[in-house]
């Protein structure tokens, strides 16, 4: 959830709405399909964690998540300077973190029936999907159309932040989300980074030198591994008894 201060970081850098990086969107892909790929890997090795050393997992994971968050601002605040040298080796264990901390819910999804693998391509291929339509959508707004979409999914991002941390807080003390709700909780996180994938393809190229490609990278990446995460709950939830 880390793409809302991203967000306030664009709206402001973007006010004077020309062109910066008109190919920034494109230095960055192989960096954001390097990114999910580590990703990937990440996951694989949690999963190999949980069921070979299922008492190391948790300790990892806590210990994984706090790097995580860490590792966040400090790669974004120096690929933000410009030093991609430094940068992208911390993007890529970032990027690993981020997998390994994806472990619990990727297992849930192949032990739930009517998910399993099946659902986790699915959840794959909706973001590939989104990635197309995004494309298309974003690079062809106008600049009072992309500042709108910009300050609405903001908002969105605020709120489902606020929800999110109410539904960790209540399940801490064994409260747990009705179904319906939580239907409702994915759906609103789907939607909401769909319409960040189509903010992205607006406002990267009018915030972002070409040179600037790991930033830009990073924000596409925390956007569709965000929509991976709310498609494969919307999923879940669906085939949860």
């Amino acid at each position: 959830m880390s793409n809302t201060s991203n967000f306030r970081d664009a709206i402001r850098k973007a006010q004077t709405h020309a062109l910066v990086g008109p190919n920034v969107i494109r230095n960055a892909l192989p960096y954001v399909g390097g990114g999910l790929v580590l990703t990937a890997l990440g996951t694989y090795g949690g999963l190999g964690v949980m069921q070979n050393s299922p008492a190391l997992f948790m300790p990892t994971f806590i210990a994984a998540l706090i790097a995580q968050l860490v590792l966040f601002f400090v790669a974004r605040g120096v690929a933000e300077k410009g030093n991609n040298g430094v940068a992208l080796p911390l993007l890529a264990t970032y990027s690993l973190l981020t997998g390994y901390t994806l472990t619990g819910l990727i297992a849930v999804a192949l032990g739930t029936s009517g998910v399993g693998v099946a659902g986790i391509g699915l959840a794959a291929l909706g973001c590939g999907a989104t990635f197309i339509v995004a494309r298309q959508i974003g690079s062809n707004l106008s600049d009072q159309d992309g500042l709108a979409l910009t300050r609405t999914v903001q908002l969105g991002m605020i709120a489902l932040l606020v929800v999110l941390v109410g539904q960790l807080l209540l399940a801490l003390f064994g409260v747990y989300t009705p179904t319906f709700l939580e239907i409702g909780i994915s759906a609103f996180g789907v939607f909401l980074f769909a319409g960040a994938a189509v903010v992205d393809f607006y406002i990267l190229p009018r915030t972002y030198r070409d040179d600037q490609y790991l930033p830009a990278a990073l924000s596409m990446y925390l956007t569709y591994i965000n929509l991976f995460v709310f498609i494969l709950r919307l999923l879940i939830a669906f085939n949860r008894d």
